[in-house]
């Protein structure tokens, strides 16, 4: 298991002919496990690094289609949206963690979220085939939104999910890909959490697995100490975690997003390094696993 303080090819020696052959044996009774299963993966904006990492995450992706797996990717941008605000002078301001999202805030979001990290995951898995279909959560209805707070602007909470469109495209062998931009019955777009938006998602398709892609290692029994790291929760170890303050800061909705998704009949949520090379192919199809595992 990495603590996600090494290299990103540090798990990954150069393998043998017998070595290589014992991971595909390995790997055999997952691929059978997971066959035709929906799997939703949420590809975090921080862990959005672009470059090797993108590169590793769409391999994965298109290796798990590849073996009768059903991925549909979830995707943030928050890095991303702070970087445009920043480049157009717009100071960005948050309550309780939050985005506060005025109207010009919500068009810099949705250009960023739609036309730029959407278009930017589309692009790396479609290298290896025309296989993955960029939408928005508004495409459809797919994400039904209603605002969170007001003091927060265009900031809205689910109201229901449609996966009508997602089961479609995941019925013709293709891969949805979410920017988490919902609307609400007049048309009003907001922004949604990712994480939240991904748990609900998985929720509403009934999805094998859900897996946050981020940029640490798991949940830690102590938030500053890597060697706390714990590799499987339950759902009620998990909220106590949260109601005692070990889990701080944007890993708090990853949790809640994990509790709720496996209390809505996700059979199992993970919480990974996205920076770790192939982070997907090793949850999924080795013995050992990494980062954490919240189950019911």
């Amino acid at each position: 298991m990495t603590t996600g303080d090494e290299p990103a090819d540090a798990a990954l020696p150069a393998l043998g002919p017998a070595a290589k052959a014992s991971v595909l044996v390995e790997a055999l009774p997952y691929i059978r496990r997971f066959w035709d299963k929906v799997v939703v993966v949420k590809y975090g904006g921080n862990a959005l690094g672009g470059g090797s990492n993108l590169a590793d995450f769409a391999t994965d992706v298109v290796m798990m289609r590849s073996v009768g797996v059903r991925p549909v990717v979830v995707h943030g941008g928050g890095p991303q949206i702070g970087a445009l605000m920043s480049r157009l002078g717009k100071e960005p301001v948050f309550r309780d963690g939050l985005r506060v999202t005025d109207a010009e805030t919500l068009e810099i979001a949705r250009m960023v979220l739609v036309g730029k990290v959407n278009r930017d995951i589309v692009a790396a898995i479609n290298v290896h085939g025309p296989l993955a279909v960029g939408v928005s959560g508004e495409d459809a209805g797919i994400i039904q939104a209603s605002p969170k707070d007001p003091a927060l602007g265009f900031v809205g909470d689910i109201a229901r999910v449609a996966p009508e469109l997602l089961a479609r495209l995941v019925a013709e062998d293709l891969v949805p890909v979410v920017a988490t931009i919902g609307n609400d019955e007049t048309g009003q777009a907001y922004n949604i959490n990712a994480d939240t938006a991904a748990g609900a998602i998985a929720a509403a398709m009934r999805a094998e697995k859900l897996v946050f892609l981020t940029d640490v290692a798991g949940v830690r029994a102590r938030p500053d100490d890597p060697g706390s790291l714990l590799s499987q929760l339950t759902v009620s170890q998990l909220e106590a975690l949260v109601a005692a303050g070990s889990v701080v800061g944007g890993m708090v909705p990853k949790a809640m997003a994990a509790v709720e998704a496996v209390k809505g009949g996700v059979a199992r949520a993970h919480i990974l390094d996205g920076r770790a090379a192939h982070a997907l192919l090793l949850e999924f199809f080795t013995d050992s696993g990494i980062g954490t595992m919240v189950v019911p």
